[in-house]
């Protein structure tokens, strides 16, 4: 077997592509949501429900696999490779009117089959890297954000794309997907040892002090994360609205959730360098300070509004990687799997309510102006675990001993 740098950077390629183009289903449905309301007559709670049945779907499915151990007992490349067919398949449903609650099922269910992907595949690259590990996740992340973000880049090409077009293509990459994960990867030769299903595993999790309070600073993080990339397409539009400027609110948000692939390359590069706590404390700290502040400059200026929100597109998932290095790195190694599953299970859980409450908030406020106030308390919350993180013992065994 091959481990020099030439076939990490290969895994890293091929595991990096297969995830932007699997994860592409996530929003296929949200980035077209206008039309597809229109076509199977939903409500706008109804509509909501597209885009939250999905984490829902994700939350279930990341659980379920933790506490069945899958990630640490089946092999991660057919995981993999099944979950992005079964996410292929059911994003084309779509195309079917199955009516409100077909529709709101069908997107459930793609949120399990990503389940499937996202987890393994972190699990699957830290086979391959012990040195650089933080940069590697950050990739894998980057790839999950691009995937996230080109719904909205198809979406701001115009309305002459159909709707279909747009789920189609998603669904195909997804498929396309599945033969990358079945015949192009292997795992690497740091494997992890096999484990069976015992549920009290699950306990042996929750009483680990260092992953949970990495796990605690995930949840924090999350708790900001996909509320605001779930909402920032109508924080834009309404900004404009109200005068801010012209913008083209899809192709914005396409732009600042990418942005957010740099700052996972970014936040990768500097944990293996100064740290995983001190790196994710000082994302959180950008990201909340830009959920505090952005209101201000909700009428502009314009270029001042453009740089926040690309400042907070950049921070606010650029830490994300590190949370599940940390928890690869100070789990049992015959649970990392388990582990990362949990982990974030219990974080897209938490978006649930964070993307439920954000348009409420709107509505009480009767603005979109400083709704965004309601995302702070997550990175405060996760930057105090990570900081009582770093002062723990087992710290040192995170990114070569860098805290």
């Amino acid at each position: 077997m091959h481990t020099g740098p030439d076939s990490k950077l290969t895994a890293l390629l091929w595991t990096g592509t297969a995830v932007v183009m699997s994860l592409m289903t996530w929003f296929s449905a949200t980035a077209v949501l206008p039309e597809l309301s229109a076509h199977l007559s939903l409500t706008a709670s109804q509509g909501a429900w597209l885009t939250n049945a999905v984490q829902l779907g994700f939350a279930v499915g990341a659980i379920g696999s933790s506490l069945l151990a899958l990630g640490d007992i089946w092999p991660l490349t057919r995981i993999m490779a099944g979950a992005a067919v079964l996410a292929g398949i059911v994003n084309l449903m779509l195309l079917v009117n199955l009516g409100a609650a077909g529709a709101i099922a069908t997107r459930f269910l793609t949120g399990v089959a990503l389940a499937g992907i996202y987890p393994p595949a972190m699990k699957f690259i830290a086979t391959w890297f012990r040195t650089g590990l933080g940069l590697a996740m950050g990739a894998m992340v980057g790839a999950l954000t691009l995937g996230s973000a080109m719904p909205h880049l198809v979406r701001a090409a115009g309305t002459g794309v159909p709707w279909e077009a747009v789920v189609i293509v998603c669904s195909l990459g997804s498929l396309i997907a599945a033969f990358i994960f079945a015949g192009m990867l292997r795992k690497g030769p740091h494997e992890f040892a096999r484990t069976v299903v015992d549920l009290r595993q699950v306990g042996a999790i929750l009483h680990n002090r260092p992953a949970m309070l990495a796990n605690i600073g995930y949840f924090g993080h999350m708790w900001e994360l996909y509320a605001m990339w779930g909402w920032f397409l109508a924080f834009a539009a309404s900004a404009e609205a109200d005068g801010l400027g012209p913008i083209n609110a899809s192709g914005f948000t396409f732009a600042v959730i990418a942005m957010g692939a740099l700052g996972c390359l970014a936040g990768g590069w500097l944990a293996d360098r100064i740290g995983r706590c001190l790196t994710t404390s000082m994302m959180m700290m950008i990201s909340g300070g830009a959920a505090l502040l952005i209101g201000l400059v909700y009428s502009g200026p314009l270029w001042l509004f453009v740089l926040f929100a690309l400042v907070w597109g950049f921070a606010i998932v650029g830490d994300s990687a590190q949370f599940s290095a940390a928890v690869s790195e100070l789990s049992e190694p015959q649970l990392v799997g388990s582990s990362l599953a949990l982990q974030m299970g219990v974080g897209f859980a938490i978006t649930i309510v964070a993307i439920w409450i954000t348009p409420l908030v709107a509505e009480i406020f009767g603005s979109w102006r400083w709704t965004f106030l309601i995302l702070v308390p997550g990175p405060a919350v996760g930057i105090l675990a990570m900081l009582a993180l770093r002062r723990h013992p087992s710290a040192r065994l995170m990114a070569g001993g860098n805290r």
